[in-house]
């Protein structure tokens, strides 16, 4: 079984096109999402988080306060990539696992941090999602309700978009110029050949 990365910046698509290869059959497994899941279930994960950054990031009901986590990461760069550290090891194990249990030709591992965390090493291919700047910040401002000023911060802690797209087997554009889904079935129908 194929495993493929698919990536791209803050409101580039990416979980829009992932839903398209969902619909075709294709298991997706959302990283950013079962990293928070992750925070709150494995115990091992747990005790280091509150090691570093104290008991009171998780609730009386053992759960995590992202927010009050966030306060603590996102305004210092060494605070966030320990948390980095910690979590995306405990990811990258609960993705292969995952991995195992499918049954499909090829999977997909969403993630934003695909290179950043080193994840694309245990992946055959990697799909990058691009879309113009301009576009993807009215995006988040408009999905997050947040501030340019926020979006740019996000941005700024993410690789630069045309690097990332560099690095990428396969770049499907979300710019709203080409259609997207032509583009998910051609590279679908590639992929199911090479499997």
């Amino acid at each position: 079984m194929l495993k493929i990365g698919i990536t791209g910046g803050i409101g580039s698509g990416k979980s829009t096109v992932a839903k398209i290869f969902e619909l075709l059959g294709i298991p997706v497994y959302y990283a950013d999402a079962a990293a928070k899941d992750i925070m709150n279930r494995d115990p091992e994960l747990k005790a280091q988080v509150q090691q570093h950054f104290g008991a009171d990031v998780y609730d009386s009901n053992g759960q995590l306060d992202r927010k009050r986590l966030g306060n603590i990461v996102f305004n210092d760069q060494e605070k966030l990539q320990l948390l980095n550290s910690l979590v995306h090891p405990a990811t990258i194990r609960d993705s292969e696992q995952w991995s195992l249990r499918q049954k499909s030709p090829y999977v997909l591992k969403e993630a934003a941090l695909l290179f950043e965390s080193e994840s694309f090493h245990y992946l055959d291919k990697v799909i990058g999602v691009s879309a113009p700047q301009p576009l993807r910040i009215l995006r988040v401002m408009q999905r997050d309700k947040v501030s340019r000023n926020e979006v740019f911060a996000r941005m700024h802690k993410q690789m630069d978009e045309t690097i990332k797209m560099r690095l990428c087997d396969y770049v499907i554009y979300n710019d709203e110029q080409q259609m997207v889904i032509p583009q998910v079935l051609k590279l679908h129908e590639e992929l199911l050949a090479s499997c």
